[in-house]
């Protein structure tokens, strides 16, 4: 285990950035392989999708893109958000409850996500969200870290090459549970934690209500369905998201404010 954490600190020292809100981060990618990889994935992944292109609907997804962008470019000047060649889908799948996007702002929601959202104010806070990740790098940084730590696994499997080969498989075993839950998850969770955050400021900037993103996740936590506790989910609990986003409020209030005296009202 020191072999695997002295490995996974050297490499995060020689290959630390920040993100556009300082925090430092893991990440081996540039801006540019990330957004040819984010361009290449949107049509794979958009290839066999049903798209809706006109309506109300469309419309609303394209108004709120259009906003969460540009918000994005005013509060974060300093991040890749001004070079995103944006773009935004609604996909007509009334059984898919979710909404993505891609490094350098290609994004999609799914219409079986607009009756849990309902409103625009909490549509935004989904769509700040999503972008919350592209412009964070968070993509990025999961895979960087998932590059240390199967090389650092690979490290300790070597050093322990003249071992029982049974006990040498215990310990890799307990080795890669303990990434996973001890490293894996837990940074998963913070990654949505900054992006629910984030996301918040970028749709409050924009002129929609913050206070609707509590709602919103009233109404997620209610959907029920089988959940694993938080500590081996890659996502917070509902409850956590919202205590979270109670904390952000004052700043995103204010964000709102400023927002609405600019004229910034849908």
């Amino acid at each position: 285990m020191k072999i695997l954490a002295a490995l996974f600190v050297a490499i995060t020292l020689l290959a630390c950035s920040t993100t556009p809100t300082g925090r430092s981060q893991l990440n081996f990618m540039s801006a540019a392989q990330e957004m040819r990889l984010g361009a290449d994935a949107y049509g794979e992944m958009l290839a066999d999708e049903k798209l809706i292109t006109s309506g109300p609907q469309y419309q609303m997804v394209q108004r709120i893109g259009k906003r969460i962008a540009q918000s994005a470019k005013d509060l974060y000047p300093d991040s890749d958000a001004k070079d995103f060649l944006w773009e935004f889908s609604l996909i007509d799948d009334p059984q898919m409850v979710n909404a993505w996007a891609l490094p350098g702002g290609k994004c999609a929601v799914y219409t079986g996500l607009l009756p849990i959202t309902q409103d625009e104010d909490s549509l935004a806070a989904v769509m700040g969200h999503e972008v919350a990740h592209a412009i964070l790098h968070h993509g990025a940084e999961r895979m960087s870290h998932s590059m240390v730590l199967q090389g650092a696994l690979i490290g300790a499997s070597f050093s322990m090459r003249k071992m029982d080969a049974d006990e040498r498989g215990g310990i890799m075993a307990a080795l890669g549970v303990g990434t996973t839950v001890g490293i894996m998850l837990p940074f998963s969770r913070s990654h949505e934690s900054e992006a629910d955050e984030i996301g918040l400021y970028m749709a409050a900037n924009a002129g929609y209500d913050p206070q609707a993103a509590v709602g919103l996740w009233q109404r997620m936590g209610a959907l029920g369905g089988e959940k694993p506790p938080e500590w081996l989910s890659t996502h917070p609990s509902e409850e956590t998201r919202i205590g979270r986003l109670n904390d952000a409020m004052p700043e995103a209030l204010e964000l709102y404010q400023k927002a609405l005296k600019r004229g910034n009202r849908r």
